[in-house]
C-alpha cells in the first residue's frame, strides 16, 4: 500500500473541504503517468497549503473524456459545489493547461474511502 501526495491549489480550497466534510467521494486527475501508477488500496495524501489529509482509494476508473466520465458517474460525487455538467466542465479547464491535458491523457477517477 503505497501513499501517494496529490497537491490541491490554495485557491481551489472548496475542493479539498468537500472531500473533508465527505462530499466529494471521487477525486479525478488527468490520467499521466504519474496518477496511472496509483493502485486500489494505495492511500491519497491530499494537501492544500498547510492541511492535510488521507483517503484510500477504494477503485479506479479511466475516461477518455468528461463526457465518457459523466455518464459513468454522478458528477456531484467529483463537483458536489457546482449544479451542472456544465459548471464541473469550467472547473476543469480553469486548471492550468487541464484542458490539453484531458484531452491527451484522459480522466483518472479515484473512489475514495469516507473517513
Amino acid at each position: 500500500m503505497a501513499k501517494h501526495i496529490l497537491k490541491i491549489r490554495e485557491v481551489d480550497k472548496v475542493v479539498f473541504d468537500a472531500i473533508k466534510d465527505g462530499q466529494k467521494t471521487i477525486e479525478t486527475r488527468a490520467a499521466t503517468d504519474k496518477f496511472r501508477k496509483i493502485e486500489k488500496g494505495d492511500i491519497l495524501v491530499l494537501v492544500c497549503g498547510g492541511r492535510k489529509l488521507e483517503r484510500q482509494v477504494l477503485e479506479i476508473d479511466y475516461y477518455r473524456s468528461i463526457e465518457e466520465m459523466t455518464k459513468a458517474l454522478d458528477f456531484k460525487k467529483v463537483t458536489p459545489f457546482v449544479n451542472s455538467i456544465d459548471e464541473m466542465k469550467e472547473v476543469y479547464y480553469s486548471f492550468p493547461n487541464y484542458k490539453e491535458k484531458i484531452s491527451e491523457f484522459g480522466l483518472v477517477a479515484f473512489t475514495m474511502k469516507k473517513d
